[in-house]
């Protein structure tokens, strides 16, 4: 859930994002609808809109990478199902699946589905491990992190995790997350059963409030992806937080936050994404001070979405950051500016 903003481009191979513009799902395509990356769902006989908030898609680092579809193609209906759907005390929870068929940059896709609006919290591939979407600034993070176990608050079904574990292999990761039906879907539908097993010494999931979260010498980095009902939690709206968490960290540890945006759409109308995205900029900002940088995405003001990172961040060490990641999470690197205010 980003966009572009006052950070600096991407090198100049850079090609434009595979989705660009939003999607209405119909009874018969997706077409464009207001939101950069809304999509409304419509069956015959369903009076209301079944609403789908995609993470916003990054921009791909390859110039010779062969797009699928075109920015303002739809995606037939009969190319997504529904494999699962009910309510939990936290979510209401919903797993569809994209078919390979669709021609469309989200073809072949597991979608986690955890509130009513339908803003997405986890996504899969069959075939690969990049999701073309923030999971994958989440990534990058651990290169630029002390030795020591990096936390995910937020756990989700787990689309961080498996990208950072297949991508450094001492890396020990300790999850949270709130509702432990998300974890249990997370073992049917997205493979986390078998991650788990795969890394049963790397993989540490507790159910509960990751803002308690806390590991024995604290952690070398944090990850915050705590949303509930479209939104994120008030609590990241509070310096207290971001104290607390700070304190959770070893010396040297970064925290790195998926603060949302406009493109994200809460079940309370009062809770608009960007105001929410700067309230909780500014309570880090009081934490933080100068040592707080954000990524923005996207190409549209009212449909951003943002990253937030704290820690210094030098031009000695980005260019160290970037020759530790794989070519396809480089240019990541250099869209990170520090936080204006």
């Amino acid at each position: 859930m980003m966009s572009q903003g006052q950070g600096l481009r991407l090198l100049s191979y850079q090609s434009r994002p595979n989705v660009s513009h939003p999607f209405l799902l119909t009874a018969h395509t997706l077409q464009p609808s207001r939101s950069w990356n809304h999509f409304s769902f419509k069956t015959p006989g369903m009076p209301k809109p079944f609403h789908l908030q995609l993470p916003l898609p990054l921009p791909s680092h390859n110039s010779h990478q062969t797009q699928t579809g075109t920015q303002d193609d739809g995606i037939p209906i009969d190319d997504v199902k529904v494999i699962a759907k009910f309510k939990t005390r936290y979510n209401y929870i919903r797993v569809l699946q994209v078919s390979r068929r669709a021609d469309h940059p989200f073809a072949g896709s597991r979608l986690l589905l955890l509130d009513s609006p339908g803003n997405i919290h986890s996504i899969s591939f069959l075939f690969k491990s990049l999701t073309n979407t923030y999971f994958d600034v989440f990534a990058t993070l651990p290169p630029i992190l002390p030795p020591g176990a990096v936390g995910i608050l937020g756990f989700g079904a787990g689309s961080t995790a498996r990208l950072m574990l297949e991508l450094y292999p001492d890396l020990i990761i300790h999850g949270w997350e709130l509702d432990p039906s998300v974890v249990a879907v997370g073992r049917e539908y997205f493979g986390l059963e078998k991650l788990e097993k795969q890394y049963p010494n790397r993989l540490f999931i507790s159910i509960g409030n990751g803002l308690k979260a806390s590991i024995r010498n604290g952690f070398a980095g944090i990850l915050v992806d705590l949303f509930s009902k479209g939104s994120l939690i008030p609590e990241l709206q509070e310096p207290s937080t971001w104290h607390k968490l700070r304190k959770s960290l070893r010396k040297g540890g970064r925290i790195m936050v998926n603060v949302g945006g406009s493109c994200v759409e809460a079940e309370d109308e009062g809770r608009n994404g960007r105001m929410v995205m700067e309230q909780t900029l500014k309570a880090m900002h009081r934490v933080f001070g100068d040592k707080l940088f954000v990524l923005n995405l996207g190409n549209r003001k009212d449909d951003d979405s943002s990253l937030a990172l704290t820690g210094e961040l030098a031009v000695p060490d980005r260019d160290a950051w970037k020759k530790a990641l794989p070519r396809s999470l480089k240019g990541y690197v250099d869209m990170w500016a520090p936080y204006q205010g």
